[in-house]
């Protein structure tokens, strides 16, 4: 997905905000409740336990006989069935951590490597396209944020390209096989070992599945249970990581893979629709592969735990439903078309997506100013006082932005108020790779990792937008300091990348 123009809309005052704001502060309050337990029932234990050993406990016993108390059964049988909810109702609620063990992003061969004077003369040679076409498309890849060292797959780059089934095949085995493999050279991790495989590619999607053909590649156990999502757009790569938690909370000491990419072979749009165009200048080849723990064992070389997952779809509206929609054009040749709506779209996601993770991770006062600028503008009037948009610098240490467009970037440092600190890793990703669809939160992970470092403790939030409409968060905690020099980024040129995105 590649939106531009304004993302972010007002963040407050209208009836879906309060929706997602009451939603965000159910969720708080829901564990807050059990969190006030935990130390009341505590303290009980510890307290009679103490007057256990010192004695104080049989005294009162006979103080309370001497003095004609009634030692009251059914209050005392009451407080011991409270004690004892609390902790079932503990031992029911508890999650079992999720622990990112690892990830690997692809990196394809020099031979693959497209600058973009070399893809405006492959279009051209196609000669499927009008001049009007050839002009916008490099309009659009000459603004785009994309520098001159993508990956396009040999069925693109040479004329005439192939667009089978078979050359579509090719560069999925390509990606997701290298990327499976080094990811498990590098955690020593057996493919027999893997309970759980996920595999996202929203428009490729085969018989068998792509997870099935993982699976048989590696010859990976009868016993694992594989699932393929297809449809789900850009932010796909947030919900793998949610089904993959949510596995990991049935199945317990298991590892679970996923793995996000998408294919532009089979994809290639040669028609003339501009909304349909955008796919073919800004898509580039990426996948990443992702292993999940909740074994235990883990902890103490796993890189993050997965603090929370906050999905936002707004299928039900119709706007929503349709504004990135695969469909024939005029002429009968399929392709993705965007609609005028996706921003507005685009924009109410976020908002429904942030004021719900908001009351989840933003500190005590940002949430407090927050609340208390949505009274008074609802009090003095919407137009007579800016909304307050909340410091999420406060609540993260690093942003993963998903690299859908130069314009996305630009509008989510604008509305949310972040610094170019924050957003270079994006920026980074996009110039480096281009638009790698559900991969590209991971692309900008491994950036901070390889010029940056992640302490202990850092908090770090993935966001994805994608078809549906959806817009998803994954927050992660750093278990330990992350220095990696990830292979994706060996010789890359931060300053001169910044020299020249200022040109632009």
């Amino acid at each position: 997905m590649a939106p531009t123009g304004s993302v972010v809309p007002d963040y407050s005052g209208s009836p879906v905000a309060l929706k997602y704001i009451k939603r965000g502060y159910t969720m708080f309050f829901k564990h807050g409740v059990m969190l006030l337990l935990v130390p009341l029932a505590a303290s009980l234990v510890l307290e009679l336990g103490n007057l256990y050993q010192t004695g104080d406990l049989s005294r009162l016993w006979v103080v309370a006989k001497q003095t004609d108390l009634t030692f009251n059964l059914v209050s005392a049988v009451a407080c011991c069935s409270v004690l004892l909810g609390v902790l079932v109702s503990m031992f029911l609620m508890q999650q079992r951590p999720v622990y990112l063990v690892d990830y690997h992003v692809y990196r394809a061969p020099d031979s693959w490597k497209v600058t973009r004077a070399q893809f405006d003369a492959i279009v051209a040679a196609t000669k499927d396209f009008s001049e009007d076409s050839l002009q916008f498309m490099s309009k659009v890849l000459h603004r785009s944020g994309l520098g001159d060292e993508t990956y396009a797959p040999p069925s693109l780059t040479n004329v005439p390209m192939d667009l089978t089934m078979s050359a579509a095949r090719t560069e999925f085995e390509q990606i997701a096989f290298s990327a499976v493999k080094d990811l498990l050279n590098k955690t020593g991790v057996q493919p027999r070992q893997i309970g759980i495989i996920i595999t996202n590619s929203s428009l490729f999607n085969t018989t068998p599945s792509l997870s099935a053909t993982i699976m048989n590649h590696f010859k990976m156990s009868s016993k694992t249970l594989n699932y393929n999502l297809a449809g789900m757009g850009c932010s796909a790569g947030v919900i793998a990581i949610d089904l993959a938690r949510q596995m990991l909370q049935l199945y317990p000491d298991s590892y679970a893979l996923v793995v996000s990419t998408e294919n532009l072979t089979y994809n290639w749009y040669p028609g003339t629709n501009k909304g349909m165009l955008m796919t073919n200048t800004l898509f580039r080849v990426g996948g990443a592969a992702v292993l999940l723990s909740n074994k235990r064992r883990e902890a103490w070389r796993s890189k993050y735990t997965l603090r929370h997952v906050v999905r936002t779809n707004l299928a039900a509206n119709d706007a929503a439903y349709g504004c990135v929609f695969e469909t024939e054009d005029d002429s009968g040749v399929r392709g993705v078309k965007l609609s005028k709506e996706l921003m507005s779209v685009a924009g109410e996601a976020l908002k429904a997506n942030i004021t719900t993770l908001g009351p989840l991770v933003l500190p005590f006062s940002e949430q407090l100013l927050f609340a208390a600028n949505m009274v008074a503008r609802r009090l003095l009037g919407r137009k007579r006082m800016k909304p307050y948009v909340p410091d999420f610098t406060t609540a993260f240490d690093h942003i993963c932005i998903h690299t859908g467009g130069r314009g996305v970037i630009d509008e989510i440092e604008k509305h949310l108020r972040l610094n170019a600190k924050i957003i270079e890793p994006s920026r980074a990703a996009l110039f480096r790779y281009g638009n790698v669809s559900s991969s590209s939160i991971w692309y900008v992970l491994s950036y901070i990792e390889s010029f940056r470092g992640v302490r202990r403790g850092d908090t770090v939030w993935q966001l994805g937008f994608g078809s549906g409409f959806k817009c998803n968060s994954a927050v992660w905690v750093a278990n330990r300091r992350v220095e990696e020099q990830h292979k994706a980024w060996e010789g890359f040129d931060v300053s001169r990348m910044l020299a020249e995105l200022s040109k632009a």
